[in-house]
């Protein structure tokens, strides 16, 4: 699916699906175009109704959509390859968590962000234990970096800093800094 590439469009995206589960996310950032492209899969409890439900109710909400449930390349492929380089950024800082598989977790993660910090990488999979495995990307001024981390503190989930990773340094990085 398309979204606005600003901030607070996921926060957005994730009340709009209401209570359904996310199962699968991914996201980087890339241009200035104004828009960014999603990969997402969410838990049906319904099937092809559902499906049917969940994308006429995006398509209400002016999210252009494609499906790719049947698409092969997208699901055995394409859905980890989403990302790469994002050479705009300036101040991204990649941390790696550990969310509770319950409803709302998701959300009580965006809604703990600032409004000006920029998500800008995402990759969530649910790996049926009873917490999901997320990377995310968060652009964060330098004087804003200690409210940052004050925020994930209050929220309680497991986390890390990865910024200094040498796989993220060598694949998704802008700076130059990593070496084989």
């Amino acid at each position: 699916m398309t979204v606005p590439e600003k901030p607070g469009s996921y926060r957005r995206f994730i009340r709009i699906l209401g209570s359904r589960a996310v199962t699968e996310f991914n996201y980087r950032f890339a241009d200035t175009t104004g828009s960014a492209q999603l990969f997402v899969g969410i838990a049906l409890t319904r099937g092809e109704v559902e499906k049917r439900e969940v994308i006429e109710l995006l398509k209400c909400e002016g999210y252009p959509i494609l499906d790719l449930s049947d698409n092969e390349m997208a699901k055995d492929h394409v859905r980890y390859m989403v990302g790469g380089r994002a050479p705009l950024l300036k101040h991204e800082l990649i941390y790696r968590f550990e969310f509770p598989e319950r409803p709302g977790a998701l959300l009580a993660f965006l809604e703990s962000l600032a409004p000006d910090w920029n998500i800008s990488l995402f990759h969530y999979r649910n790996q049926g234990a009873d917490y999901g495995r997320i990377l995310a990307g968060i652009e964060v001024q330098l004087e804003e970096r200690t409210r940052f981390v004050q925020a994930l503190d209050a929220l309680g989930y497991p986390y890390w800093n990865e910024s200094e990773n040498p796989a993220y340094r060598l694949f998704l990085s802008t700076e130059k800094t990593a070496s084989v």
